[in-house]
């Protein structure tokens, strides 16, 4: 290897056959492997997670599965699986493993939310920004990429409508490597392929998101001794305001707490949170206003953690919206220049003061929680930074202490439960 750098461009030699079949109980599934033809070579996959990892993509091309009278997604439903040359309108460096799994993801959370324009970031297979807007796609994805414009560097754009010039130029704007979409419009599909390293991907099935959504999927997860567990894939039993449950328990000794319900516009903001919520890996809580993430904080190992930590981050995004607005540099950038630069260090002390009396931006915010609050303690932080509402599975032994956090402040914060948790590991 002449350079580090090299590993980055080598194309993994492809050892897996074209086809592969599992068969549950009887009942077979036919998988067929997915290469395209690039540039007069056939290709598969670039490389797995790693660029020494073989990797390949199969479609499921026949077969059907039926498990305890759930029958699941057959073949004639592929997504990213189902990609061809004709649907790869730009291929960029041709996609490996993370590139897709990140599409997958922001599919994943998109069959959720087909009631406006949307879009989701990711980076990492975990949404860095989302957002979804009556105003349509490029305001959606302005508001996505501006929920952290750091994270976003680099990431992949997933959105669920026709991809117009606006929305264009803002993707054309900043460095993304991966851009997905149901269609586009000719001019957009110009603009965007004057990045000559964009992967673009047009996915006709983006359309047929809420369909699919309600038939689950076969998932695997392979063990380091070669062993799998298998499961049905999440199904999300929030599709509007009115799944969400009272948040109401009872004490031991007899004694009922009931929450506030949220308000319209707060309902419209939790319905949305856990939606992307699907797509965040556990243990997790997401803040949202106006129908965007503020902060998303993701894989942490207990609840106030997660909370404390996506707080921290929300402050230090938005001192970086700030610092953007006004210098067009980060703030790492003006945090560095600062400790030899006088003005800068002044410019640096005057935006952490607006974010710290702004709280990060996360005064009137919602919050989801992927899991129940086990103490209140999350409940509490979370309330201090000025979220009005919250939506959480339920079912924590301190349910009524948890509720009691919400009732105890004035205004009242208002609570509902979902009635199922959304971990994702």
């Amino acid at each position: 290897m002449s350079s580090l750098k090299d590993m980055y461009k080598t194309i993994q030699d492809d050892p897996f056959p074209p086809e592969m079949t599992i068969t549950l109980g009887g009942q077979t599934l036919t998988y067929a492997k997915r290469t395209w033809t690039i540039d007069g070579e056939e290709r598969g996959l670039r490389y797995g997670e790693n660029p020494d990892q073989p990797a390949a993509l199969y479609e499921l091309t026949a077969g059907s599965l039926e498990l305890g009278g759930v029958r699941f997604r057959g073949p004639g439903q592929g997504l990213v699986a189902a990609l061809t040359e004709e649907h790869m309108l730009q291929a960029g460096k041709h996609p490996g493993k993370i590139n897709l799994t990140d599409v997958d993801n922001g599919l994943n959370i998109l069959q959720y939310l087909s009631a406006k324009p949307a879009a989701v970031i990711l980076k990492h297979n975990n949404p860095s920004g989302a957002a979804w807007s009556d105003q349509g796609l490029a305001d959606a994805l302005h508001k996505a990429f501006f929920s952290d414009r750091i994270a976003a560097f680099g990431g992949t754009i997933v959105v669920n409508r026709a991809l117009d010039q606006a929305t264009a130029e803002i993707i054309n704007s900043s460095y993304f490597e991966v851009v997905a979409a149901p269609s586009y419009e000719p001019a957009a599909l110009a603009l965007l392929k004057s990045k000559k390293n964009l992967r673009i991907l047009e996915i006709p099935g983006i359309a047929r998101l809420p369909e699919l959504g309600a038939e689950p999927f076969l998932e695997f997860k392979s063990l380091i001794d070669g062993g799998q567990v298998v499961q049905f894939s999440f199904r999300n039993r929030i599709r509007t305001a009115a799944d969400f449950l009272p948040a109401q328990a009872t004490d031991k000794d007899g004694t009922t707490v009931i929450a506030r319900a949220p308000s319209a516009r707060e309902a419209d903001d939790l319905l949305f949170a856990w939606a992307v919520e699907a797509g965040v890996t556990s243990n997790s809580v997401i803040f949202v206003k106006d129908g965007a993430t503020v902060a998303i904080g993701t894989g942490e190992q207990d609840r106030v953690g997660c909370v404390q930590i996506t707080v921290s981050k929300a402050y230090t995004k938005y001192a970086d919206l700030l610092c953007w607005e006004r210098t067009k540099t980060s703030l790492y950038e003006l945090m560095h220049k600062a400790v030899e630069d006088d003005e800068a260090a002044e410019i640096l002390h005057e935006i952490e003061a607006a974010a710290e009396e702004a709280q990060g931006g996360l005064t009137g915010t919602v919050l989801v929680s992927d899991g129940f609050f086990p103490f209140r303690d999350g409940v509490d932080l979370a309330i201090e930074q000025g979220v009005t509402a919250i939506a959480q599975p339920g079912g924590s032994i301190r349910d009524t202490e948890v509720i009691a956090a919400c009732n105890q402040v004035a205004p009242q914060v208002a609570m509902v439960f979902t009635g199922q948790r959304s971990f994702k590991h």
